[in-house]
């Protein structure tokens, strides 16, 4: 996230959310933030210089999120099959971490920005390890945006660890075996504090969620971009905000006469339906 979130930002041009019904906003924004590697392929640079572009892309979706009052954004920022990748690429992944860290968390501090880390964040060091924990004590009585940064995640692993977790549950006598349901295990996983995923970006061109929030993307509005991360603005964002306000979301159930679609089934407070 090069650069500052600005102090007083711009108002909104007549075409965003500015006079959209709440009922057209998605609470919960997901992203897979993909194409830094063939951004700077076609520049004839490293990937490392794709993915510092790519701060960029991050910094305007979040300065978005804030003006356009959205509850919660949650990025893929290192899955925990991105270990595979070349070690000096994961080098340079981690130490843009740090620097991001080290320089943002002031800032979203200040716009009252909530900054959470999900994934098992126990393969990192210390330092980042330390840098996580601290950006997340100083921001957690924040409220305006829960910023969620998914690293070393995954889809299966949360879902894994979540079962474990009810386990150990049921274990220590807290909840019958019998009684587990979609409710009762929806509050081990990550994000469970939160509204379920209603619309999920995906930027570069491919079209699969990659193993990205299986469970709390289960009713998402999937969306498809061919532009890769470094090059995607507050258009692309808006763009992605005006398709999921013209889709009818019915979650299993028919449109109302209204021809607003009923809220997503939330985990946190019931089991969600079949489609």
């Amino acid at each position: 996230m090069e650069g500052s979130l600005n102090s007083s930002p711009p108002a909104l041009p007549d075409s965003s959310d500015a006079d959209k019904p709440a009922s057209r906003l998605p609470r919960h924004i997901a992203i897979v933030m993909d194409g830094n590697g063939r951004w700077a392929k076609a520049r004839f640079q490293p990937r490392s210089f794709g993915h510092r572009a790519g701060q960029k892309a991050v910094r305007a979706t979040i300065e978005s999120c804030l003006r356009r009052g959205i509850a919660a954004l949650t990025l893929f920022a290192f899955s925990s099959e991105n270990w595979q990748r070349p070690r000096d690429e994961v080098g340079a992944l981690m130490e843009l971490f740090l620097k991001a860290l080290d320089r943002e968390v002031d800032e979203l501090h200040g716009h009252g920005v909530r900054i959470d880390f999900i994934g098992d964040l126990c393969a990192f060091a210390p330092a980042l390890r330390e840098r996580m924990t601290a950006a997340m004590e100083k921001t957690r009585a924040n409220g305006k945006l829960a910023l969620n940064i998914a690293v070393n995640y995954g889809g299966r692993w949360d879902i894994a660890n979540a079962v474990k977790q009810a386990a150990m549950a049921t274990q220590r006598g807290e909840v019958a075996a019998a009684a587990l349901d979609e409710k009762s295990i929806a509050r081990f996983f990550c994000l469970a504090d939160l509204p379920p995923v209603d619309l999920f970006i995906r930027t570069g061109g491919e079209q699969r969620i990659s193993n990205f929030l299986l469970w709390q993307a289960a009713y998402s509005e999937l969306y498809f971009s061919d532009v890769l991360w470094p090059d995607f603005d507050a258009d692309c964002l808006q763009r992605a905000i005006d398709e999921f306000a013209r889709r009818e979301r019915r979650f299993g159930g028919l449109v109302e006469k209204s021809g607003q679609a009923r809220s997503v089934p939330d985990s946190r407070d019931q089991a969600g339906s079949q489609e």
